[in-house]
């Protein structure tokens, strides 16, 4: 069967209603309610017009019949609400990034042709500076905080609209071929809206395909699953707007799971983190990298907490280094760590799995079934012996494309051999052992004296010096080279470093030509909240210091 997501959601709130979907904080909801909280959304919506207007077999794939509905919030139960609400309507939710300033925001909200936004108050003064840049939006929804903004003019208060909205909702002709939109951070580019339809991504990334089991193939199947043994409790460590913590908390709501969040929605905090942990008796933690494993290590190390309950320490969307892994078993023996890489492109791609008795390594992946490494021409598969550097792509349920942009959609989605494949911007190969050894994304190479250079390779080889915290990598103009390799560098409270020293630990790790043409060290690296460097950032950094 085709799988959409509101007959997903209903089914599940249906099958378990008294069991605990999310904890935030005081507060907690069950699946009963947080079902109920979005058909009140969906209903709003339809309300105020804003649904599917044509299906998709009369749409190019980089085309849109759906309204959208930007979500320019913190984490919270409002979040999945925008995001099921929306299911539920045949309207589109996307995710907004709330680092963004007003030019950023006018053209992601733009680029969407969005209809409605809800946002958190907090944002209320850049949201009404905007407004009257984007004539479409029609629909404001704003989440009350404790930042003591006040309603908008022309918004709705958020609690108060759902209260006087409809509970019930009929058979809304929900499809597989409905949309799920994510755009993309944006740190190398400005980003985009990657179209998927529901029934590829629910089947991709998002609970329709659990490890070791074949797809599932009915909503009796679902409810089987979703009842049998005990929920487990997931801590969602990065940002909803953020695709990995979509994809990690859909994944727990198809399973009954139970879903918890930091008490500090506004930053990742890791003595909050270890606390709900300890708390709620986590079992599973999602993180980003070292941005988010290098501030628990360090807390678990100057404090005191219960993380016996922790059995998988979860990372997707940027790599973790081995000394993190290594520190992570030391401090919570018996934990299993799942290294996962994917993009908004391609979903999961492949994972890296440690633990005490398995041994860590960082970088490389055994890669899902669909998970192949394709020419740099892009028209031929590498054969699994080859040791050529090419492209990491995905076949099998992959997105429609870019929303709007059908040149860059057929770039990125192309055809070999009659298969369509997601082809992202990941340079990749084989390793002797038949994994995927990922090199990082091509936007961010850096061309040194002829040589490709890939700053997530060096990064890595940078963060086995002990006194490093964090390290971004990028390229800057150079007469003798082209390029020049520089690192940007955060060092460990209170620790010291010579860049000789750091130069010959990564000199261990990887080629003379790759290494560092100079150091930059800064306070705090920029990341975002999601954990993921801001290479653009990085670049105007190493480009300063360069004419300094």
């Amino acid at each position: 069967m085709e799988f959409n997501f509101a007959d997903v959601h209903e089914t599940i709130c249906a099958a378990v209603p008294e069991r605990e979907q999310l904890v935030c904080g005081k507060r907690r909801f069950t699946y009963a309610q947080m079902g109920e909280r979005s058909r009140r959304l969906a209903n709003l919506l339809l309300d105020s017009g804003i649904g599917a207007h044509r299906e998709r077999g009369e749409l190019a794939n980089h085309e849109s019949g759906q309204d959208t509905v930007g979500l320019y919030l913190y984490n919270g139960p409002e979040y999945l609400d925008g995001m099921y609400g929306c299911f539920k309507a045949r309207a589109a939710s996307f995710n907004v990034n709330y680092r963004y300033v007003e030019d950023e925001l006018v053209y992601v909200l733009a680029d969407a042709d969005a209809r409605g936004l809800i946002y958190h108050a907090r944002f209320a003064p850049r949201v009404s500076a905007i407004r009257e840049k984007l004539p479409r939006l029609d629909l404001l929804l704003q989440v009350a905080d404790d930042s003591g903004n006040e309603l908008i003019p022309g918004a709705l208060d958020y609690d108060m609209a759902l209260a006087a909205a409809s509970s019930e909702l009929g058979d809304c002709g929900a499809s597989g071929d409905d949309l799920y939109i994510l755009y993309t951070g944006g740190t190398t580019g400005m980003p985009k809206g990657v179209l998927w339809r529901s029934h590829d991504v629910f089947l991709a990334c998002m609970g329709g395909r659990a490890p070791g089991r074949n797809d599932l193939q009915s909503l009796a199947e679902l409810i089987e699953r979703s009842s049998e043994g005990s929920p487990s409790t997931i801590l969602l460590g990065p940002p909803l707007m953020h695709g990995s913590s979509q994809w990690c908390a859909s994944h727990a709501i198809t399973r009954g799971d139970r879903l918890v969040m930091t008490d500090d929605p506004t930053r990742f905090d890791a003595s909050d983190a270890l606390a709900v942990i300890e708390r709620e008796r986590v079992g599973r933690i999602l993180t980003v990298g070292d941005a988010f494993a290098k501030p628990l290590i360090e807390a678990l190390r100057g404090g005191s907490y219960d993380c016996s309950s922790l059995q998988m320490f979860l990372s997707g969307g940027a790599p973790l280094s081995v000394e993190s892994k290594r520190a992570l078993i030391e401090l919570i023996p018996d934990v299993m760590i799942l290294d996962g890489f994917g993009s908004s492109e391609t979903g999961n791609q492949g994972a890296n799995i440690a633990s005490k008795t398995l041994g860590v390594s960082t970088g490389q992946f055994d890669p899902s079934p669909d998970a192949k490494v394709v020419t740099e021409s892009m028209d031929a598969l590498l054969a699994p012996e080859s040791r050529e550097v090419g492209w990491i792509a995905m076949s099998g349920e992959i997105p429609l494309g870019y929303l709007g942009d059908p040149e860059k959609s057929a770039r990125t989605f192309p055809t070999i051999d009659g298969v369509r494949y997601a082809v992202p911007g990941d340079r990749a190969r084989y390793t002797d052992e038949g994994r995927i050894e990922v090199l990082g994304r091509d936007s961010v190479t850096i061309n040194s004296g002829g040589e490709k250079i890939f700053a997530e390779e060096v990064e890595a080889a940078i963060k086995g010096h002990s006194a490093i915290f964090d390290v971004v990598v990028a390229g800057r103009a150079s007469d003798r080279w082209g390029q020049e390799v520089v690192a940007i560098v955060q060092i460990c409270q209170g620790s010291e470093v010579e860049e000789t020293d750091l130069l010959k630990v990564a000199g261990a790790r990887i080629a003379r030509y790759k290494l560092p043409k100079a150091f930059v060290f800064v306070e705090a690296i920029r990341r975002s909240p999601s954990g993921k460097a801001d290479y653009r950032w990085a670049k105007e950094i190493a480009e300063e210091a360069g004419r300094s």
